[in-house]
């Protein structure tokens, strides 16, 4: 490397050195913050949820008294099944509008808070790619086997 790209390659690395400590000292601290709720210990017997992701997912939440339904819970973090159609209204022989029969595509909800989505979407993921003995596992090779697309079995 040439002697003038040396030292701002350093300096780079310098800094970089530094971030990660600053980074390691706050997930210390945001799971020792974490580790004073009780429910982290039960949140982290989940599948793929670590004591990051609990520190992650208890400031998000906060009470989960505040969604009526497990249904509202999903929805709100972005994994609602919901139905999509357009064009649903064709015109009538007599000139009048009526609701077409048209097939319906199936998706998740996009009004949603997308750090929710991304832990639980990161847990399913460790479930896939590392826990092999899993039951989640297993249910999932399940889905697969039988035609589900693997995004959408996950």
């Amino acid at each position: 490397m040439p002697a003038s790209s040396r030292w701002a390659t350093e300096k780079l690395h310098e800094e970089y050195d530094l971030l990660l400590e600053l980074k390691q000292e706050a997930e210390r601290e945001l799971v020792a913050e974490a580790r004073k709720n009780r429910i982290s210990r039960v949140l982290a017997m989940a599948p793929g949820l670590g004591p990051i992701r609990v520190a992650q997912l208890l400031p998000i939440v906060v009470t989960p008294q505040r969604f009526r339904t497990r249904r509202q819970f999903w929805a709100y973090c972005g994994l609602g099944i919901v139905m999509r159609s357009s064009s649903d209204w064709v015109q009538s022989p007599n000139g009048g509008w009526i609701r077409a029969q048209v097939q319906r595509t199936r998706g998740l909800s996009r009004n949603h808070n997308s750090s929710l989505k991304n832990i639980f979407k990161g847990a399913a993921t460790t479930v896939i790619m590392k826990l092999t003995t899993d039951p989640l596992y297993e249910h999932y090779v399940q889905l697969t086997s039988a035609g589900t697309k693997p995004n959408l079995a996950s």
